[in-house]
């Protein structure tokens, strides 16, 4: 544990930036396996919902940009299909 006042301070911060972080890569991985699975109609809706997650992933850093290209290709491909 620090034991500088600012050092515990990033601490704290690094620990909420981590449980926010990995709850929305968490929620990207769902809506990104959601559309895979998804049949008929409902494949178009979770595309388009993936898709979002993705742009707003990329957005806000979570993930890298040339990664959220790839996975939208991924997912216009299967759509596709």
């Amino acid at each position: 544990m620090p034991n500088i006042k600012s050092a515990k301070k990033r601490v704290i911060t690094s620990q909420a930036n981590n449980a926010r972080n990995k709850s929305a890569r968490s929620a990207l991985r769902t809506a990104i396996a959601k559309a895979k699975t998804a049949d008929g109609e409902e494949k178009a809706v979770a595309v388009k919902a993936a898709i979002v997650k993705v742009d707003k992933a990329a957005a806000k850093g979570l993930i890298h940009k040339n990664n959220a290209a790839r996975k939208k290709s991924a997912l216009q491909k299967s759509l596709a299909k």
